[in-house]
């Protein structure tokens, strides 16, 4: 089992090994002082988690409540937001209590809005049942919904109380849903430490808790320089950029793993192109992608993906910062007008440069 502790504005513990769930009911007991619990899950985690977790948070004394949405991207919207703000007023939920978000990302980052907004903030926990989620949207305190314009445009910055990371939960997530996960792995791997890289030419599943752990220090060391997503903090958005707009594109059917795979592999071949980026590091992303049965090529064309990245969280004025890999297990940020976009995105369709030895 690994603790890893988060410094921002609230601090915290993630929490990762095999049956760590089991814990969930004294751990909770031990954050906050009231004795409420409102969890939110989707009608799939509900399914499979949620008996579970209301039987080892009532063994420890809390009254549970539940809120359940669909599954999937399209229902991390305002709607959904205002419902669950409603239901925890309904419930009577204090400052004292706390929500838990037991799903994915659609349900964390649900979940972490309504908890900074309800009573001008609530205490939650996420328990994240995906690897995508443990990996990257559980941690650092991003929570938001999607607008018609595009992703995540309503949001806060609102850390968790407590991450909980099942890996048992995970190995037995389907290999759809797995792979998914892959491509942010891959990503922190990329974007800064190759040892994450050998491990995942190596086998994820075997070196499962580890990778997971090794992403989040990442993670952890990023959010202590930059909590608030002004600088060093855009690092994460390696790939984000076009994945953004593919998702949008494709009306949520690509899932943001898939989209973050083509993503980078077209910014890694456009950074080779650019003369940004070290020949063979788009080949690597490329090999690692199809390993986990993730896509490495855009079916959109680059007006179509330059339109959508104008909605952009990261563009400022006439200007964007992008990601692009330099060497391997280490990226970095550069400016460009909005109106290099197309562009750069033109490059990302090229091939890869292969490393001449």
């Amino acid at each position: 089992m690994e603790r890893i502790r988060i410094d921002a504005t609230r601090c915290y513990d993630v929490i990762i090994g095999g049956g760590v769930l089991s814990q969930i009911g004294k751990l909770t007991a031990s954050l906050v002082k009231g004795r409420r619990c409102a969890v939110v899950s989707d009608d799939t985690t509900h399914e499979l988690f949620f008996e579970d977790v209301r039987r080892l948070l009532e063994a420890s004394g809390f009254s549970v409540a539940d809120f359940v949405i669909p599954h999937g991207e399209e229902s991390k919207n305002a709607e959904n937001y205002l419902k669950l703000l409603e239901f925890l007023a309904d419930e009577n939920l204090t400052r004292a209590d706390c929500v838990i978000a037991l799903g994915g990302g659609v349900v964390g980052d649900l979940t972490g809005f309504a908890a900074a907004s309800f009573l001008r903030g609530i205490s939650f926990i996420q328990i994240p049942t995906t690897l995508l989620a443990a990996v990257d949207s559980s941690v650092g305190g991003k929570t938001a919904i999607n607008l018609r314009a595009g992703k995540n445009l309503a949001g806060a910055f609102y850390q968790p109380s407590l991450v909980l990371c099942d890996t048992e939960i995970i190995k037995s997530l389907p290999p759809e849903i797995f792979s998914d996960g892959m491509a942010e792995v891959i990503k922190y791997g990329v974007l800064g430490n190759w040892h994450i890289l050998d491990l995942c030419h190596m086998g994820a599943y075997e070196h499962l808790e580890e990778l997971i752990a090794e992403c989040i220090r990442i993670k952890r060391d990023i959010v202590a320089q930059d909590e608030f997503d002004l600088g060093i903090r855009q690092l994460l958005n390696l790939g984000h950029t076009p994945a953004h707009a593919i998702e949008k594109l494709s009306n949520f059917k690509i899932s943001h793993g898939h989209a973050v795979a083509i993503g980078m592999c077209h910014m890694a071949r456009a950074a080779e192109h650019l003369l940004l980026c070290a020949a063979g590091i788009a080949a690597e992303i490329e090999e690692l992608c199809r390993k986990y049965s993730l896509p490495t090529e855009c079916i959109y064309n680059t007006e179509e993906l330059a339109l959508y990245a104008m909605s952009d969280k990261k563009r400022s004025s006439g200007k964007i910062t992008l990601v692009f890999p330099f060497v391997r297990g280490k990226s970095e940020l550069h400016t460009f007008d909005v109106s290099e976009l197309r562009s750069i995105f033109e490059k990302g369709f090229l091939p890869s440069i292969p490393e001449m030895f």
